[in-house]
């Protein structure tokens, strides 16, 4: 993915979210402090260059000639058209690679069949047909056929013309016109065809081409049944509000939050389908745009839902909150730089950011499953076994597991984890990447200090106390780093960079408050720890194997199998390893020998 989006600051808003919400506590905020977040003002789009005629490139005009082709070898009179956003793209002189064609008198099924006639008469290779049936249940009305030409995928589909039966929101879909096809469009910028047998664009609804260069997102139809037909099109046309900085329409946002749409969005739509259109909201060019439209319409328990018995329970502006976060996470990652980021962290970052409020928000699973993804409280456990169990499981802030310790523990699930999971359904690997970000940024939190003076750490104390390290302070810091580190992996930047966003200051002070504005000071603290744990020689410290492994650690001890002990030291090895960076396999076991002499000398 292309990340030059990233690069130049987004500094735009559509309204002000002061951006200094960054206590861990901060879910309990009076609502006086919270209530000047709402929109003060509305932002009126710049006017947008639009081009009189499309230009198409090489490959879609031998795209497009093998359609006309087609037509011709057959004696048919149909009307190929492209619809939606390759037109729109085109317009303003942007690349689009999604074609979508629409045929005026067949099926996009039988026209590709068509096609492949023409090809197997020319002498050229045939072509595999795919057919995504209809799904209106779903709101999915067209039964889309794709082909792959010229190295891309070309869905086919016809016009519609959709009438519905009283008391139903199902309709029923036969053949239409252009404009028909053009009303039922999801925003008029959406709703222009370019007719490949004419060589023109066909603006049929009137307004696509004046909204386009107005900046304005607006629906061909009064939009509360626009949306009613599909409700999934309240978070497209935000998503394309959003990714080219354009406004709202004040009737399309009346409807956006009308109840009746918000529970059509809710109970009709795939929550696949809803996932995948905040992912792309995420991954644009203005997330926080895209977030301040759900918040603004409130939308946003609707798409990130939560569980009923979630705690502590979401006050009143949590979802400004929310926002608030991002907003400020997008403007630190400006400060940075974003070279250093994949996409992928880039994208997992923003929403970390997104759900720093909900980090600590926990729910109960009503059916007693186990869950995958758990933050656990130990009750009844002798302390050694905790500390052996949630040393050699608890990653993060989530924990696979097994039936036989599961007894130990009163089970909770992260409400993070349910949004990804359930409200999005996206990806297991990404709820779990978040929730580990948020515990690391915690750790990160205490670390810093540590990394950026002399003052040694009560908590890193501790930590090195129990294995009888007898190490200097900058010894100490190297291993507390390194656990965390390899824990952490190729991530660690991210949730350095998240954890920037947090303080261990719990006073809600007005000046507390305005700390997330600090980007500077956040950047410098970034840049600061990063080039210590570089000076550490950590940033890859994860892909350094341990000197020893269990089976040289049960020879070394004399044992005939593995267990517990072997964990044990498994765990004092690393840290061993972190304090001892030159150190080899050799010394290792002289100093596990020793350690087990005096432990013998003093039992």
């Amino acid at each position: 993915m292309n990340l030059s989006f990233l690069i130049n600051p987004f500094t735009a808003r559509l309204f002000f979210f002061p951006p200094f919400l960054n206590s861990p506590n901060s879910l309990s905020l009076p609502l006086k402090t919270l209530g000047f977040l709402r929109c003060t003002r509305t932002m009126s789009a710049a006017p947008v260059h639009v081009k009189d005629r499309i230009d198409l490139s090489d490959k879609e005009k031998k795209i497009f000639d093998l359609l006309l082709n087609s037509l011709r070898h057959s004696n048919l009179d149909t009307q190929l058209r492209v619809a939606g956003g390759w037109v729109r793209d085109k317009l303003l002189g942007k690349d689009c690679y999604d074609i979508d064609i629409a045929v005026d008198n067949m099926m996009g099924r039988e026209f590709c069949e068509k096609v492949n006639e023409y090809l197997s008469h020319a002498g050229e290779q045939m072509h595999g047909i795919s057919v995504i049936q209809s799904n209106p249940d779903q709101s999915k009305h067209l039964e889309t056929a794709r082909m792959h030409l010229f190295d891309t995928w070309i869905d086919f589909v016809n016009l519609r013309s959709e009438t519905y039966a009283e008391n139903s929101r199902i309709p029923t879909m036969k053949f239409g016109t252009a404009e028909e096809d053009a009303y039922r469009r999801d925003l008029t910028l959406n709703s222009m065809f370019y007719n490949i047998n004419t060589d023109s664009v066909e603006d049929l609804t009137g307004r696509g081409v004046a909204d386009l260069k107005s900046g304005v997102i607006v629906t061909p139809l009064p939009p509360k049944a626009t949306f009613l037909d599909d409700p999934l099109r309240v978070l497209r046309a935000i998503r394309f509000g959003a990714r080219f900085g354009f406004v709202l329409d004040e009737e399309l946002k009346k409807a956006a939050a009308d109840e009746e749409v918000k529970a059509a969005l809710a109970n009709k739509i795939s929550r696949e389908r809803i996932g995948h259109e905040i992912d792309l909201m995420v991954s644009g060019n203005r997330p926080v745009n895209a977030m301040n439209f759900i918040c603004e319409l409130q939308l946003f328990w609707v798409v990130f839902s939560l569980p009923q018995n979630s705690e502590p329970a979401v006050v009143e502006g949590c979802d400004r909150q929310c926002v608030a976060y991002m907003n400020a996470a997008w403007d630190v990652l400006q400060q940075v730089g974003c070279s250093i980021f994949s996409a992928e962290q880039c994208r997992l970052y923003l929403y970390g950011a997104l759900f720093i409020p909900l980090r600590q928000t926990v729910y109960s699973d009503s059916k007693g499953k186990k869950a995958r993804i758990l933050i656990f409280s130990a009750h009844h456990l002798d302390p050694l076994a905790f500390l052996y169990e949630a040393r050699r499981l608890y990653s993060g802030c989530y924990v696979h597991m097994s039936k036989s310790f599961s007894h130990y523990f009163d089970l909770q699930i992260p409400v993070v984890s349910n949004i990804f999971l359930n409200s999005l359904k996206l990806k297991t690997k990404d709820a779990e990447t978040v929730i580990s970000l948020h515990s690391a940024c915690e750790r990160f939190v205490s670390l810093i200090p540590f990394m950026t003076s002399s003052e040694d750490s009560v908590v890193v104390s501790a930590e090195l106390e129990e294995e009888n390290f007898d190490v200097s302070l900058p010894l100490r810091r190297r291993i507390w780093t390194g656990l965390l580190l390899r824990q952490l992996k190729d991530f660690w930047r991210v949730a350095l960079l998240m954890s920037t966003l947090l303080s261990t200051n719990n006073d809600h002070t007005e000046e507390f408050l305005r700390d997330l504005s600090k980007l500077e000071e956040k950047r410098d603290t970034f840049i600061r720890v990063e080039n210590s744990i570089i000076e550490l020689d950590l940033d890859n410290v994860w892909k350094v194997k341990p000197l020893l492994d269990g089976k040289a650690i049960m020879n070394v001890l004399q044992l005939k199998s593995g267990g517990r002990q072997v964990g044990e030291w498994q765990q004092k090895v690393v840290k061993w390893q972190l304090a001892h960076p030159t150190g080899t396999a050799e010394d290792c076991i002289d100093w596990i020998k020793q350690s087990q002499s005096k432990r013998a000398k003093l039992e």
